[in-house]
């Protein structure tokens, strides 16, 4: 007679053969591919905080009075916090996207993510964290195949 309710060594096995294929599945994606998500995805955050701060190609009014106010760093002028912030809202994410001075962009934005998190919004820690994961993961694994920093550097110019 067949079993209606499975036991727990049913439930074991069948748990044991789930995380194996699931291990087999996360093996099979090629790091690379992790990079270059990790890349567009850590880009688009900082690019679309970066558009929220220009007119065109000019930095908002409100940008600057945000920096003056909400944004205020201790030993830096605000305007040019603003400025700095700006440009490199603009800046690391193309270079992140195409892939060219990899960890060095995300070196930056790791910088910037810490000085949000301090001085900025402390209590965002968990988003914080998940844009430092992001960028740690690129500046200890680089950006993969995918990109203009792999191709420099099989050609030996890096």
């Amino acid at each position: 007679m067949t079993q209606l309710i499975p036991t727990a060594s049913d439930w074991g096995s069948r748990i044991r053969m789930l995380s194996s294929r699931g291990r087999g599945v996360a093996q099979s994606v090629p790091s690379s591919l992790l990079s270059l998500a990790a890349r567009l995805v850590i880009a688009s955050v900082f690019w679309a905080s970066g558009r929220t701060k220009i007119d065109g190609l000019t930095i908002k009014p409100q940008t600057y009075f945000l920096f003056e106010h909400e944004y205020a760093l201790p030993l830096i002028d605000p305007r040019l916090a603003a400025v700095m912030a700006t440009v490199a809202e603009h800046f690391f994410p193309i270079l992140l996207v195409i892939g060219l001075a990899t960890r060095l962009s995300a070196f930056a934005l790791l910088l910037m993510t810490l000085i949000i998190q301090v001085f900025v919004y402390p209590e965002a820690w968990q988003i914080h964290g998940l844009w430092a994961v992001c960028l740690l993961l690129l500046i200890k694994h680089g950006p993969g195949r995918f990109s203009i920093d792999h191709g420099l550097s099989r050609r030996g110019t890096v």
